[in-house]
């Protein structure tokens, strides 16, 4: 059985953001030392705004020309939308970052919006096939890093519990046109991608998250056959890849092992 995920609490917000910071940077050094590169993919919704901290930004370990950024999941919206995770990373991340910094950003085809959906994810994949391997050289991409967020409901990316698309095991890149929190059309990476990336780092905060993380932690609904959350199906597959960084508001009441330090 692989081993469990780390589960870190810490006290602030601040404490979280600067040991997010490390643990980031950690996964940037060995990335770039194995292949000259950091490929990492991030999610919207609070996760960029956590990011935005001097601990990161202006480290000088960071080596911001080597990042290679990927979104984990986005809306079928205009770069400049306000429900684009794009413009959520670029205005609470990128627009940040020092001068000269120039990490590579993968954005959806705008051109394409209007269309299917199905083509959007299509070219997405491609660009991922660009940068990771030629499609049939590889099953899976390999991510160094998944900066990943969790819903209230227990989803991450745009995969939700009980969605048709948990099932998929062949695209890296799938639509999803009925999401249940609007928008309604986006693109997601697939389960197997975000379980088959290197690192992957969920970040959860605040007390409206304690029931989640208490069903995600502590209960085991497999065990008869029940269902088991999107978050809980990432714990399962990549057990000890996965770090959690939570603040202390947002485990109340979960009994799994905790850890105040990386």
């Amino acid at each position: 059985m692989s081993k469990q995920p780390s589960l870190y609490v810490f006290p602030t917000k601040e404490e979280l953001q600067k040991n997010l910071a490390a643990y980031i940077l950690r996964a940037q050094t060995a990335a770039i030392k194995r292949h000259q590169k950091f490929r990492v993919a991030v999610s919207g919704g609070s996760l960029p705004a956590m990011l935005n901290h001097p601990a990161l930004i202006h480290s000088p370990a960071a080596h911001w020309n080597a990042w290679e950024i990927f979104f984990a999941d986005e809306r079928c919206v205009p770069l400049d939308h306000p429900d684009s995770n794009y413009y959520l990373l670029k205005k609470e991340f990128l627009s940040h970052l020092p001068h000269g910094a120039k990490p590579t950003v993968v954005t959806i085809d705008e051109s394409l919006l209007g269309g299917p959906v199905q083509e959007i994810a299509d070219t997405y994949e491609q660009q991922l096939v660009k940068y990771f391997a030629a499609r049939d050289t590889v099953k899976l991409p390999i991510f160094d890093l998944m900066l990943l967020g969790c819903g209230p409901d227990g989803h991450t990316c745009s995969l939700f519990p009980g969605h048709e698309l948990l099932r998929e095991d062949v695209a890296w890149v799938a639509p999803i046109e009925d999401s249940p929190k609007p928008p309604p059309k986006r693109i997601t990476l697939t389960l197997p991608v975000v379980t088959h990336a290197l690192k992957i780092a969920f970040v959860a905060t605040g007390e409206g998250k304690q029931e989640v993380l208490r069903k995600i932690f502590d209960e085991h609904p497999e065990l008869d056959g029940g269902e088991v959350l999107p978050c809980a199906l990432v714990n399962q597959a990549a057990g000890d890849k996965v770090a959690w960084f939570c603040d202390e508001a947002a485990v109340k009441g979960v009994q799994y092992p905790k850890k105040s330090s990386l």
